[in-house]
């Protein structure tokens, strides 16, 4: 027989009320009586009603989480970890993609879509503009993740673009590389436009010059784009000694061309990606990145999220909340060549 927050308020030795208030993760409630709430309720193996508990609340139980693209492996594992965190809190998350197109964009995000009521949307967009979201005829909160160049009134979770950019072009300039490549600029797109800053900072700290013509735009961070671009970049008069790749799929189809013209990386081309994808710990050679904190991203961006739609955060209706997310440089055989294990 499944148990009730009676059972486990009888166990606990408190009023369900206050069974009901740990169940709801209800901030005030002190640690010591939580612990024995919670114990309780592993013990007895009681299981929330959560559809009543939506109906009761007026919520659907649902977060919406907006990619550009489910395929690119950045995007399916922060979706992976965000499905873990908003599970955890008893919450689904429905997905959809946009593949970076304005219309479908604006059609998830300023609109319910498909008659489906969010209590929240985490969205990655690529197209959206401040006043597209300032108009969203949904009340439900949205929080944007990635690097933006505008000002919305929404909690935006990111990493600084600008600053691992900067990290991960130094490094390379370190290893006395100094015609490094940049494969990935986009104009007008929030990420790249950082990620070329932080790239032309670097280059400005070391006092070395910047070749404009290895500043290779592509439409897309997939492998084939990195191919193509790293192609024309072995084409040019004076090829480039290093690159750094906007994203870890570029810089792997970059590689892979890099060997197939009988370039060694690292010793005639050193390559370094951007995200920390499970392909690059086991590409030959293994690939050396900017790695994101995505569980950390994850944890934030539900964790926020759920603050708006329970009204518990601090600085409900004072404004927007910018949560920076932690990242490192992680070094690999891309750089540095295959060292003893």
């Amino acid at each position: 027989m499944a148990s009730t927050l009676k059972d486990v308020a009888l166990r606990a030795g408190v009023s369900v009320r206050t069974v009901s208030n740990v169940v709801n993760n209800y901030v005030y409630v002190a640690e010591e009586t939580r612990a024995k709430v919670q114990a309780a309720i592993d013990e007895l193996g009681y299981r929330p009603n959560l559809l009543a508990r939506n109906l009761k609340l007026g919520r659907s139980g649902i977060i919406g989480l907006v990619v550009p693209e489910l395929d690119v492996p950045y995007f399916a594992e922060l979706a992976r970890l965000i499905v873990q965190e908003a599970r955890a809190a008893g919450y689904t998350v429905l997905i959809d993609q946009t593949d970076g197109d304005e219309r479908r964009e604006r059609e998830l995000v300023t609109e319910d879509p498909r008659g489906v009521s969010f209590d929240g949307m985490i969205v990655s967009p690529l197209s959206l503009t401040a006043e597209q979201f300032e108009a969203r005829r949904t009340t439900a909160p949205v929080l944007l993740l990635g690097e933006q160049l505008f000002t919305a009134r929404v909690d935006h979770v990111a990493i600084d673009n600008v600053a691992a950019a900067r990290e991960a072009t130094a490094h390379l300039i370190s290893l006395g590389r100094t015609r490094i490549a940049a494969i990935g600029v986009q104009e007008g797109v929030g990420t790249a436009m950082l990620r070329t800053r932080g790239y032309r900072e670097a280059f400005a700290q070391a006092g070395l010059p910047l070749d404009e013509a290895l500043m290779i735009p592509t439409r897309f961070y997939h492998r084939a784009d990195g191919a193509t671009a790293m192609a024309r970049l072995l084409d040019l008069p004076e090829p480039p000694d290093a690159v750094f790749a906007f994203s870890d799929l570029l810089a792997l189809g970059a590689q892979r061309v890099a060997l197939h013209r009988g370039l060694a990386v690292p010793r005639d081309v050193a390559i370094v990606g951007f995200d920390d994808i499970e392909d690059g710990r086991y590409s030959t050679p293994t690939l050396t990145t900017i790695a994101p904190d995505k569980a950390e991203i994850a944890r934030a961006a539900v964790r926020q999220i759920l603050a708006r739609i329970d009204g518990t955060d601090a600085d409900r209706g004072a404004g927007s909340k910018e949560i920076e997310s932690p990242y490192r440089l992680v070094v690999r055989e891309s750089t540095l060549g295959v060292t003893a294990a």
